[in-house]
């Protein structure tokens, strides 16, 4: 199910990315729109300063030739801004699009010469300069050539340089969101473990309770399950939930617990009242709490706790559940079974390397949980109904 999810997620984050969305069009209108405005407003600045240097701003034909000069440029560097991406030849450096590179600027050069020749047909007597194929070849001379390829070479290798740093980003975006996707899909598949798992041990107690006839304690427990079913059902995944939340949620699940092992098992609350608003990932403390009473409780012969502790350290919760029951059960999982397998997986989705989960057997006698993660506050409290100590004797357990 797992495996079928996370490819199924992929495949579908794969050929969205595959066509052209109409937000990644969007995004690009305005990318090439704001080029285009870079690319007119530099050669405009670049005539002025020609025409300028020519004889002044003001004088027509120095003005005509430096919008000519630059102008050309202008609309060539936003062509290859433009196409660039469309044709991959344009903004790659192989030794076939070296030499069409060669002939197209070879061309553009002289199409350009013989442009700012004519311009000299607007200055007033241009006929005492020569004759009329001299005056449009009066710019055609190998200097001239040797600068028109130089600037065609630098906005093809200024275009393919900038057309290379937006496709890394966009691959690199592109692979976040995958990623992004994936780790999601991830942790769906991890609650799609865990809830199924506890449900069918909950029903399978009911089940049980109503064999034996003891119907009160089972319609107790379908109330305390009708609870956790709204409470599971209400949460989007993934979610962080403060620990208040969590801790009413665990009070819940050791309710229905206490009916299947009444005298058998006492529960112990040592909470700090500064940690209740930190963040926890949803549905965190009920498989290691299932653990406890699943692998400890429920291996005791004689009556069993089990205890949860939470406290704020600074920039750091701790969260420490341990039981009285048999340790050696415990470590003979390794910490890798369903519940606290996945819980580690979850730990490592939401925090990476900032937390510290520690499963182990303890020297009188039970098994303790760790977790250390970073406190991250929440606006809203709500304080959690937790029972002490709850005897209810269900027969035949």
């Amino acid at each position: 199910m797992k495996s079928q999810t996370l490819h199924a997620v992929s495949a579908r984050a794969s050929s969205a990315f595959e066509r052209d969305e109409p937000p990644a069009a969007s995004t690009d209108g305005r990318l090439y729109l704001i080029g285009d405005v870079v690319i007119f407003s530099l050669a405009v600045i670049l005539a002025l300063v020609t025409a300028a240097e020519c004889h002044a701003i003001t004088n027509i034909p120095s003005l005509v030739y430096g919008l000519v000069l630059w102008m050309w440029w202008g609309c060539i560097a936003s062509a290859l801004w433009r196409f660039g991406r469309r044709i991959p030849l344009l903004s790659r450096f192989s030794p076939r699009a070296i030499v069409i590179h060669i002939l197209t600027g070879s061309a553009l050069g002289v199409t350009h010469l013989l442009l700012l020749g004519s311009v000299g047909f607007v200055v007033p007597r241009w006929w005492l300069g020569g004759s009329a194929l001299a005056v449009w070849t009066s710019e055609v001379h190998i200097n001239r050539f040797g600068m028109e390829l130089l600037l065609y070479g630098f906005a093809v290798g200024m275009s393919g340089i900038i057309q290379v740093q937006i496709r890394a980003r966009r691959e690199e975006m592109r692979s976040l969101e995958l990623q992004r996707q994936l780790s999601t899909a991830h942790l769906r598949a991890l609650q799609m473990q865990l809830e199924p798992h506890f449900l069918f041990n909950t029903l399978n107690a009911i089940t049980t309770l109503v064999e034996l006839g003891r119907q009160k304690p089972a319609a107790e427990m379908l109330a305390h399950l009708n609870v956790i079913l709204k409470s599971t059902l209400a949460r989007d995944t993934p979610e962080k939930v403060p620990l208040s939340q969590e801790l009413e949620f665990v009070s819940n699940y050791l309710a229905i617990e206490q009916v299947r092992f009444a005298d058998r098992l006492r529960i112990a609350w040592n909470v700090d009242p500064s940690a209740l608003d930190g963040l926890v990932p949803c549905f965190l403390l009920q498989p290691i709490v299932e653990n406890a009473i699943r692998h400890g409780i429920a291996h005791c012969e004689q009556d069993g706790f089990v205890e949860v502790t939470a406290k704020r350290e600074r920039d750091v919760l701790r969260v420490r559940v341990c039981d009285s029951g048999a340790g050696g059960v415990h470590a003979q999982q390794n910490g890798h079974g369903i519940g606290l397998r996945n819980t580690r997986e979850r730990l490592e989705h939401f925090y990476g390397d900032t937390y510290a989960m520690r499963a182990e057997s303890l020297s009188s006698g039970g098994f303790e949980v760790v977790i250390a993660i970073p406190y991250e506050g929440s606006r809203q409290v709500v304080r959690p109904v937790v029972q002490e100590e709850t005897g209810l004797a269900v027969a035949g357990d």
